[in-house]
């Protein structure tokens, strides 16, 4: 049995007409999970939760196999957390912002730090003013990793990024997989970049978790049927989510593909439809407007 390094479960928390509704997950030990969304989903929310930053109702977070009696400034030495808004001292250098930080942690290695300023190829000697939007998102990254944390949280990193700096961190991301003793709770909007380095995926909507499982399970056992019009009032559109309808026919997703092609060819003898692996892209538009369907299943 995998050593779950997170666990969360059924975590809820209210925000005026918001509620985020018992969101349940867990990340195994060595791997990269993507928590993947729209914006305003519940992904910075969920995160606050898991760090402690803002209360909640109900549920639980554990951490390294410890419950919420565990001393949480303690774990959180384990802990390497990239916020989607860092904030800085705007007038200090890089260099004495790195001194700053590293007081909080006991492990904190200024070697390492060093080294991955000059890996990110950002200036030690330049003021946080100086720093681009990726220059910043890369010093928070470094920040995180210098006391050699057991858990990366990172909430939308790669956010207004441009193409070329979001793939670098994104090689960074497995890189850390492949070198450290580390797991990665990576955040995003943008599902193309899940997709690249995800080995769990979660899919969060409306503050319900729509679905998390391992990635190659994920897009391996759904899939998109397509079909001739004709075949849209038998009844076996019924049972597919996020359905799409044009002059020609239909198209939507199918939980059990296995089961569905069951049951086509008990009704049809003649007809065919087309089935087609998905994109984390496509799963995320077709479920998100279909959530409590997929949610009861």
């Amino acid at each position: 049995m995998e050593e779950m390094i997170l666990r969360v479960k059924g975590l809820t928390k209210r925000y005026g007409a918001f509620r985020l509704d018992r969101v349940n997950l867990e990340i195994p030990k060595g791997y990269i999970m993507g928590f993947v969304g729209q914006n305003g989903s519940g992904k910075s929310t969920t995160i606050k939760c898991m760090m402690d930053l803002i209360p909640f109702e109900e549920g639980t977070v554990e951490l390294f196999g410890q419950g919420p009696e565990a001393k949480r400034e303690l774990l959180k030495e384990r802990i390497g957390y990239v916020s989607e808004d860092s904030y800085f001292y705007e007038d200090m250098t890089v260099e004495w912002t790195g001194r700053f930080v590293g007081r909080f942690y006991r492990n904190w290695d200024s070697a390492l730090y060093r080294k991955l300023l000059a890996r990110f190829q950002v200036d030690p000697r330049k003021k946080i003013k100086e720093l681009s939007r990726g220059m910043k998102v890369k010093l928070s990254l470094a920040l995180a990793m210098a006391h050699h944390p057991e858990l990366l949280i990172l909430d939308e990193p790669t956010s207004g990024l441009d193409p070329v700096v979001r793939n670098e961190l994104l090689e960074v991301f497995l890189e850390i997989i492949q070198n450290e003793s580390c797991s990665i709770f990576f955040s995003s909007h943008i599902s193309s970049d899940i997709e690249k380095v995800a080995d769990y995926i979660t899919v969060i909507h409306d503050g319900r978790i729509v679905v998390s499982t391992d990635k190659h399970s994920l897009l391996d056992s759904w899939r998109i049927i397509r079909a001739d019009r004709r075949y849209d009032e038998t009844g076996l559109v019924e049972g597919l989510f996020g359905v799409k309808r044009n002059e020609f026919g239909f198209s939507g997703i199918a939980k059990d593909p296995q089961a569905f092609a069951k049951e086509w060819r008990s009704r049809f003898h003649d007809g065919e439809y087309k089935s087609e692996r998905l994109t984390v892209d496509e799963l995320l538009v077709r479920l998100a407007r279909e959530e409590d369907k997929v949610c009861s299943h």
